[in-house]
């Protein structure tokens, strides 16, 4: 008896994944599509337009660094039972080998839909170059932070809007208001940082890592980083002696660390050389800090450092 009992439970664990897999997406499932996201701005966007129709799980915690994220066994479950997933392949390997094996239908590829540039490099100067056989990079050659940049940001929301409405048709309606709505809101942060940034007495700023190429390239700013495109690189003497020189020529104020790694390099810089210390954000998560902020809160705090920094009007 009890030997069938067991047998019975079996049969019907083995059935349930087909069971399942007849409903199609969300088939049963008040929370409709689940969506995984890599990190915090890719999060906040896919909350944003999913609204109350699916349940959307981040992989990267808030005060974790999102560069150096490895995938627990439970997170690497959640990628391959994504109905969607948006990720940013390049900077985090993890995420982009769990993604490669998850055989998704519904991907979007931030990094793609964004058009990532080289480090320092203009759009108009990339279209340039693009033919050129030398000109060819790979990942690691890449500026990953765009979503600094709130119109990079507004066209990645639209690529996962279309993703949604395409794994859930039947809220299409609500998840292309809720794109909206998140684009209005962006257009808007997009327009203070033109206005705000407009007129300064200076426009170099110095930063803790090279996070800000996208912004400084939207708004007409110079970014002059103490790391390089990640936060735990490590500077040579030769460049501190460089960012010094250039600190005293521009007559530059503040020197800004950032949120989630160490302020130590940022703060024995400005203090050795007598000047601010400030916090710039780059938006890539969310920590004990800010824990009440989104992604349009902490952008406009970075407005209003940048402007105090730079004595803007």
């Amino acid at each position: 008896m009890i030997l069938m009992k067991i047998r019975t439970v079996l049969t019907l664990v083995a059935a349930t994944p087909l069971l399942a897999a007849c409903g199609g997406v969300g088939a049963g499932d008040s929370a409709g599509p689940r969506v995984v996201a890599s990190f915090y701005p890719l999060e906040y966007v896919a909350q944003r337009v999913a609204g109350d129709h699916a349940e959307v799980t981040g992989l990267t915690a808030p005060g974790q660094e999102p560069h150096d994220l490895e995938l627990t066994f439970k997170q690497t479950a959640d990628v391959a039972e994504a109905d969607v997933l948006v990720f940013s392949h390049g900077l985090q390997p993890a995420v982009d080998d769990a993604v490669d094996q998850s055989g998704a239908e519904h991907v979007v590829d931030a990094a793609e839909v964004a058009d990532l540039l080289p480090p320092g490099e203009t759009a108009a100067e990339h279209e340039a170059n693009a033919g050129e056989e030398s000109h060819d990079h790979g990942d690691e050659d890449v500026d990953p932070h765009f979503w600094l940049d709130p119109q990079r940001l507004s066209t990645v929301a639209a690529a996962v809007e279309e993703q949604l409405a395409e794994a859930d048709p039947e809220h299409r309606a609500d998840y292309a208001a809720n794109l909206a709505a998140l684009q209005d809101d962006l257009t808007a942060l997009d327009g203070d940082f033109e206005k705000g940034l407009s007129g300064c007495a200076r426009d170099t700023i110095v930063v803790s890592h090279d996070a800000f190429g996208y912004l400084a390239a939207r708004y007409g700013l110079t970014v002059e980083s103490i790391n390089g495109l990640t936060p735990d690189a490590e500077p040579s003497p030769a460049h501190l002696a460089e960012l010094a020189d250039l600190i005293e020529s521009e007559g530059i104020t503040t020197v800004f660390s950032e949120t989630l790694a160490s302020p130590e390099l940022a703060d024995t810089l400005a203090g050795d050389l007598g000047l601010s210390a400030a916090v710039l954000d780059p938006v890539e998560g969310l920590g004990d800090a800010t824990a009440d902020e989104d992604y349009l809160s902490l952008m406009r705090a970075n407005l209003a450092a940048l402007q105090e920094a730079n004595d803007c009007p």
